[in-house]
């Protein structure tokens, strides 16, 4: 298992930072494994443990074409023996996109659901038929939420070399932030950005996790939605490649990252503050991305 343990600390050096007196380093977990990167290893982790020890034999989860999360989970089945399945939201469309077309090459088998029939996914009826011929099994949520997988992102601040004043990260489902928040000291906050429009909904998912209170969602970044993006947001991860050696994801980290820029320029942080960005991972969508980006006459670099 070729796993980066400790995944680099990255400290910025930039103008603005300098001006404002903030240092800011990235927590690099995009490093901590070479096919299932970031949070999806943290999530993924103690999730597999579990199934081994359960003597399971196949890896069941959810999620849409682009997912991350069905990218990951086809790889860790792919890397530790495990069938995998995938059910996916939407119809087929041949041929697939990068994201599906790796996963297929890792083994994964989908299952298309309709829109309706996905948004009851978690409906204990309806999952019962779903899964009535399935055997030995072990079910993985969209996203990877659960407690296990909590348990893992309570690990992504251990063993850090400094100290630090808040900790940013972008929200799918609530879990790598709800980690984070229980591994944190007193003097220490959480600021969550999510990638979904109206996702109020994610303060009552971190609550079933968490009962520590020095948290908050930032709201004003989700560039329209989930998996949409904006020229200012593209135009932002192209100058911060370019300036940082750094590439970020346009779902999740790109509109973290874009949301802390503007919080720094705008004096939420008091001078002298250090903060810690996690870079999740997700750089696998960034070929399906273009693909759609090509009409608007953008691409991710």
């Amino acid at each position: 298992m070729n796993l980066l343990l400790i995944p680099p600390l990255q400290e910025l050096s930039d103008s603005l930072l300098l001006e404002k007196k903030i240092r800011l380093f990235i927590l690099r977990e995009d490093l901590i494994h070479p096919l299932i990167s970031g949070n999806k290893w943290r999530k993924l982790y103690y999730n597999i443990e579990a199934a081994k020890q359960k003597e399971l034999k196949r890896l069941i989860t959810f999620g849409g074409a682009y997912s991350n999360h069905i990218a990951a989970t086809a790889a860790a089945g792919k890397e530790f023996g495990f069938k995998t399945l995938g059910f996916i939201r939407g119809e087929e469309q041949l041929p697939l996109n990068s994201t599906l077309s790796y996963a297929k090459d890792c083994g994964m088998e989908f299952r298309y659901l309709s829109r309706s029939d996905y948004r009851l996914k978690n409906d204990p009826v309806f999952l019962k038929s779903l899964l009535k011929n399935e055997k030995e099994y072990y079910l993985i949520p969209e996203g990877g939420t659960n407690k296990l997988a909590v348990k893992g992102c309570e690990e992504i601040l251990t063993n850090l070399p400094i100290d630090f004043d808040y900790v940013c990260c972008a929200c799918g489902t609530g879990g790598t932030i709800s980690g984070l928040i229980n591994s944190l000291k007193s003097s220490q906050k959480a600021i969550g950005f999510p990638a979904l429009k109206g996702a109020h909904f994610l303060n009552e998912e971190i609550e079933k996790f968490t009962n520590n209170s020095q948290w908050e969602l930032n709201l004003d970044y989700h560039f329209g939605g989930y998996a949409k993006v904006k020229r200012d947001l593209i135009n932002f991860m192209n100058s911060f490649k370019a300036k940082h050696n750094i590439t970020l994801d346009p779902v999740y980290t790109g509109k973290m990252l874009f949301g802390l820029w503007d919080l720094i320029e705008k004096d939420y942080f008091r001078p002298g503050s250090t903060i810690i960005a996690v870079h999740t991972g997700g750089l696998q969508g960034i070929d399906g991305m273009n693909d759609r980006l090509k009409n608007k006459g953008l691409q991710i670099l």
